[in-house]
């Protein structure tokens, strides 16, 4: 792993921080990339050299897209708080999706608030809740089908 680190940090902190388009949060990027591999050493350790370098940059890509993802569902929900024009109240479509929400059973609710809310990944909800991501997935097509049912009846 300290070979990993030495051969390919400051490389992939220029990527990250081009990505970013800022240094401290590129740094950030790449040293979180980092400890990502170390939570995969040993698959890892069964990659080719090139493979490596190729694991690296694909997570550092993902791990900024999620980051991005949460950024704009955070800002989205600020919207939400505080859109007052064309409403009767601030808020309100935030509050009927939470009456919505409060229709599903208790598990699929905290997935669907984890998942679209909170802008967690399917594979981070999977790890939080020990559970397959496919499993994460099927249970958020199934939260959607019972919304669409309830919205639409």
């Amino acid at each position: 792993m300290n070979e990993l680190y030495a051969q390919h940090f400051e490389e992939l902190a220029r990527f990250c921080t081009m990505l970013c388009r800022d240094a401290e949060k590129g740094s950030d990027l790449a040293q979180e990339t980092f400890l990502r591999a170390l939570e995969h050493a040993e698959q890892l350790e069964t990659l080719t050299q090139q493979e490596r370098r190729s694991w690296l940059y694909r997570t550092a890509k993902n791990l900024f897209l999620d980051e991005a993802r949460r950024n704009a569902r955070f800002l989205q929900r600020q919207q939400l708080l505080y859109e007052g024009e064309g409403a009767e109240e601030p808020g309100y479509a935030q509050t009927e999706a939470y009456l919505l929400l409060s229709k599903l059973p208790q598990e699929l609710q905290t997935l669907v608030r984890l998942r679209y809310l909170d802008g967690y990944s399917a594979a981070e909800l999977g790890e939080m809740f020990h559970m397959p991501s496919a499993t994460v997935r099927t249970k958020l097509k199934r939260a959607r089908q019972l919304l669409r049912k309830e919205l639409y009846t």
